[in-house]
């Protein structure tokens, strides 16, 4: 038996160069000589018989996100710690009145600390058969500084990524909702470098009316585009506007990435709302949630895309068939992937972690297959909590 007997949250800071908070709320763009600081949350679980799971966030990390973590926590202590179901169906409950972004880091850890217990990477508890994932860079949102200015800066950046072995390459657009001009860079970078990558447009949830979205979305068209995601202003929750939109266009629309959990993406694919549905271990509920909603979408027979980077992500999309591409963001011209530089077995997923063969491996070592420096985590702690 391996009952849980505490759960240690960390805060920690660390800054990221030639970056800054990029209009409102928690949009980030290029500016050189600039920095933010970044809070990533770690986590740790431990057994009563030595055992230790553990996970540090990427996308999800929030003050929101850690407040759902501390109120999950104690319901989790003395449970055993391989009944992965059976605490995700409890916690999935108890989180039923908020977001649920809590829940996802806490679900990772207990299949890191599954794979140490049993000597086994998590893609091989899940049955994963994929080694190697093809992958997409994703750039920052354009911004007025000398990054990603222009149209002809995007297409400049695409054929520096296409150098370094992607084949495949998705937009980010101006914080602006400027639809005309998301139209041209949509033309343009197709123009460039749409004979020799895979294209997609994710404006964010920033056009406004339905008539902008469904302008950009004529222009995805023309540029033959391979999915067109979040473009309107409701957050990417309206399955009707996202169904009417879909049936003006023929480039396929991507959307559920803001409908967390299984049940409601079901809802929202019986609506017609999508054409590919959206995962992500720390966002729907972890890897236990994600493996529902991969096996949700097979069912349906739609493609499951991973949203976002991390270990979890790798080897959630190894066991995956109906998956095309790893999402490796966020990225752009001379500044970093916003990821806390804390692993210390060489895992990356910084802009050169592409192969030649335009793919990112799956780790291979016991449960998430990466180790922390848990002394830089302790460092740079800004906040910590420990439940016994």
């Amino acid at each position: 038996m391996s009952k849980i007997r505490s759960i240690e949250i960390v805060d920690f800071k660390f800054q990221a160069r030639n970056l800054e908070r990029a209009g409102f709320g928690q949009m980030v763009g290029f500016k050189r000589g600039s920095s933010i600081e970044a809070v990533k949350n770690a986590i740790a679980i431990e057994t009563d018989d030595g055992l230790r799971g553990e996970y540090v966030t990427n996308w999800c990390a929030s003050p929101a996100t850690r407040g759902e973590m501390e109120m999950l926590a104690p319901f989790m202590l003395g449970r055993e710690a391989t009944e992965r179901e059976g605490i995700f169906d409890d916690l999935k409950r108890e989180i039923r009145q908020w977001s649920g972004m809590g829940h996802g880091p806490l679900d990772i850890a207990l299949w890191d600390l599954a794979g140490k217990k049993y000597g086994a990477s998590v893609s091989e508890l899940l049955g994963g058969y994929r080694k190697r994932l093809p992958v997409y860079a994703s750039t920052y949102l354009g911004d007025s500084q000398g990054g990603l200015d222009c149209k002809e800066a995007y297409a400049a950046f695409a054929e520096q990524c296409y150098e370094l072995g992607y084949r495949a390459y998705k937009i980010h657009g101006w914080n602006d909702g400027d639809a005309r001009r998301e139209a041209e860079n949509v033309l343009h970078v197709a123009k460039v470098v749409g004979d020799r990558m895979t294209l997609m447009l994710d404006p964010a949830c920033q056009l406004r009316k339905f008539s902008d979205a469904l302008y950009v979305g004529k222009a995805c068209d023309e540029g033959n585009y391979f999915w067109y995601e979040d473009p309107l202003r409701d957050g990417g929750k309206s399955a009707f506007a996202h169904q009417k939109l879909r049936e003006m266009l023929k480039t396929p629309l991507l959307i559920t990435e803001y409908v967390r959990g299984v049940e409601p993406k079901a809802d929202f694919i019986v609506a017609g709302g999508t054409d590919f549905v959206r995962v992500d271990p720390e966002y729907d509920h972890g890897i236990t949630g994600s493996m529902k909603i991969a096996h949700l979408a097979e069912s349906f027979g739609l493609d499951c895309e991973v949203h976002a980077c991390g270990p979890a992500h790798r080897h959630v999309m190894s066991a995956m068939r109906n998956s095309n591409y790893y999402e490796l963001a966020l990225v752009g011209p001379d500044c970093p992937n916003i990821v806390a530089p804390v692993y210390t077995n060489g895992y990356t997923d910084q802009l050169d972690c592409c192969g030649p063969d335009g793919c990112v491996e799956v780790p291979t070592g016991p449960g998430l297959g990466v180790t922390y420096d848990w002394d830089y985590i302790r460092k740079n702690a800004v906040a910590s909590r420990i439940f016994k």
